[in-house]
C-alpha cells in the first residue's frame, strides 16, 4: 500500500505544473530480491541455507524410515503378538510419530529463522548501498521494484546491477 502511495505521489509531482522541479527530478529503482539473490553474500547465504535444509532433511528421512519399519513390523507381527505387546508397539509407534512431527516442525522453524537472519542482514546492507548510490548520484528518489510493480521504465533507471556490484565490492573489501 505504501509503495502505491509513493508511486502516486511521484506521478502527481511529475504531472503538476512545477516543471522546474520535475526537470530536476531523478528517480531510480532497485529489485531487492534480485540484488539479494545475485550478490555474492546472497549466493553464499542461499548455499548455507540449502546445506542446513539438506542436513535437517536427512535426520527427518531417517526418523521417517524408522517409523515405516516399526509400522511394517507391527502389521506383520500383529497376529502373533499378545495384546500387551501389541499395545506397547503401538504406543512406541505413536511416540515416534510425535517425535517425527516435532522434528519436522523444529526444522522448519530453524530454517525460517536462519533465512530471516541471513536475508535480514544482507538486505540492511543493500539498503545502505542504495542510499549511498542515491546520494552520490543525485537521485531524488529510489524505489523498490517489488513483485514487478513498475510496469514500464527506462533501463537506465534500474540501479539493481550497480547496487549488486557495489555491494559485492564492499564485501570483498571487508574480507581483505
Amino acid at each position: 500500500m505504501m509503495k502505491k502511495i509513493v508511486c502516486f505521489l511521484v506521478f502527481i509531482m511529475l504531472m503538476s505544473g512545477q516543471s522546474a522541479y520535475a526537470e530536476n527530478l531523478k528517480i531510480g529503482f532497485v529489485d531487492l530480491v534480485r540484488a539479494l539473490n545475485e550478490s555474492e553474500s546472497g549466493k553464499k547465504a542461499k548455499a548455507d541455507l540449502e546445506f542446513l535444509i539438506k542436513s535437517k532433511q536427512t535426520a527427518i528421512d531417517e526418523k521417517g524410515k524408522a517409523i515405516e519399519k516399526l509400522r511394517s513390523d507391527l502389521e506383520k507381527q500383529s497376529s502373533v503378538l499378545s495384546p500387551e505387546a501389541r499395545k506397547t508397539k503401538e504406543e512406541e509407534l505413536e511416540r515416534l510419530i510425535r517425535d517425527y512431527q516435532r522434528l519436522v516442525s523444529d526444522a522448519q522453524n530453524e530454517v525460517k529463522k536462519k533465512e530471516g537472519e541471513f536475508t535480514g542482514d544482507i538486505i540492511k546492507e543493500i539498503r545502505s548501498i542504495i542510499e549511498k548510490i542515491g546520494q552520490e548520484e543525485g537521485y531524488t528518489m529510489v524505489i523498490e521494484n517489488a513483485e514487478g510493480i513498475i510496469l514500464f521504465s527506462k533501463k537506465d533507471l534500474d540501479l539493481t546491477e550497480a547496487v549488486i556490484k557495489k555491494f559485492n565490492e564492499s564485501k570483498s573489501k571487508t574480507k581483505k
